[in-house]
């Protein structure tokens, strides 16, 4: 009876431990679940996946031709295009409309104003989002224009005659302040300072990318100081806030000085730069890996050059824009929210409302535009 009974004893030790075993990785199941659902509802990252949050979306019936460009500035959107100008507020209603033609339209934002204007033509608009407060045409050519946050703003233009340049400065009232011919290099783009003083304007010579500054634009009308960079080709420049001058090369992200004196930001010189946006917070760059197809990174960095946040990517960034603390990219298969240390929010993807857009426009830091020359579409993250 002994030999009979030590085989069943055994036997039943082993079911036990089997109901044992299959109760605890059952248990094991129910915590993770548990724990799971914990942090896909927490806005900290960690080891478990967040819950994606609802995106709804509207569509803006913008109706300004073709050759579209998209703003956005204090609640209102604005589009441009080869008919003209219209501005919707975020609800989708039109507030401002303006119909004449333009060739290759562009669009830039300063303070709480929006100013279209015509490249390779002659027209310009100033204007809020319910009122035009100037309305010209150029004497020459536009190159480019650009404004400050006080409301004055330069323009850029050709006008023939052995002139390789012409910046005029007008004040926020549309009146002309400051003019300047340059005979010598292409002259790019033109920056008033904060202050409305000083003006700095980008120009490429035979051999040299060049910035000329001018100081005290109401007193003097001769340069202070030149800067020219030898290595490399500026592409941009914006003046801060604090009225240093941020400068972006095909190599390097540096801010010239009041005295003309340069310092490095962040250098980039075995990488190529993709795209780049800012807002007054910070400064957002894209850099690819030369070589290999869309992999790179997204950068973040303080106008002191101080980094907020890196990420990879191996995805193609068609359009990115920065809103306060917020960052909004488009990429190939979506768009992504971003805060400004590169922590991601939502990803929208796989929509058709998505497919063939060129644009995105940080409206707010859960609200974004994503538009081509077909149509216009406003994203909503829903928390």
């Amino acid at each position: 009876m002994n030999g009979d009974d030590n085989p069943k004893k055994i036997k039943v030790k082993i079911i036990s431990l089997l109901l044992l075993l299959v109760t605890f990785v059952i248990l094991i199941g129910i915590a993770i679940t548990f724990f799971s659902n914990i942090f896909s509802e927490s806005s900290r990252p960690g080891l478990f996946s967040r819950r994606i949050p609802d995106v709804t979306f509207d569509e803006l019936s913008f109706d300004v031709g073709r050759a579209r460009m998209f703003a956005h500035t204090n609640g209102s959107v604005a589009a441009a295009g080869t008919l003209g100008v219209q501005v919707f507020n975020t609800e989708g209603n039109e507030t401002l409309r303006d119909s004449f033609r333009m060739t290759q339209p562009a669009v830039t934002v300063f303070g709480n104003r929006f100013m279209v204007y015509d490249i390779g033509g002659t027209s310009v608009r100033v204007f809020t989002g319910s009122q035009i407060l100037s309305s010209f045409e150029t004497d020459g050519t536009i190159v480019s224009a650009s404004g400050n946050q006080n409301g004055w703003f330069c323009v850029v233009t050709q006008r023939g005659g052995g002139i390789r340049g012409t910046v005029t400065v007008y004040n926020n009232n549309g009146a002309r302040v400051f003019e300047v011919d340059f005979r010598t290099g292409f002259v790019l783009t033109a920056e008033i300072s904060p202050d409305n003083k000083n003006l700095a304007i980008l120009n490429f010579t035979d051999t040299v990318s060049r910035v000329t500054f001018y100081k005290n634009i109401d007193t003097e009308d001769e340069p202070s100081h030149v800067f020219d960079l030898t290595s490399g080709l500026i592409i941009d420049i914006s003046y801060l806030p604090a009225g240093d001058l941020l400068v972006i090369s095909t190599d390097l992200l540096f801010f010239i000085d009041e005295d003309g004196v340069a310092e490095a930001l962040y250098p980039y010189h075995d990488k190529r730069l993709g795209s780049y946006t800012r807002d007054e917070n910070f400064i957002a760059l894209h850099i690819y890996d030369y070589g290999i197809g869309h992999r790179g990174r997204i950068v973040t960095l303080t106008s002191s050059g101080n980094i907020l946040g890196e990420s990879a990517t191996e995805r193609e960034v068609i359009s990115m824009s920065a809103f306060n603390d917020s960052l909004v990219i488009l990429k190939n298969d979506g768009i992504v929210f971003y805060s400004d240390e590169l922590e991601e929010f939502s990803l929208h993807s796989g929509s058709p409302a998505v497919a063939g857009s060129s644009h995105v426009v940080a409206i707010r830091e859960d609200t974004a535009l994503a538009a081509s020359d077909s149509s216009a579409i406003v994203f909503r993250r829903e928390d």
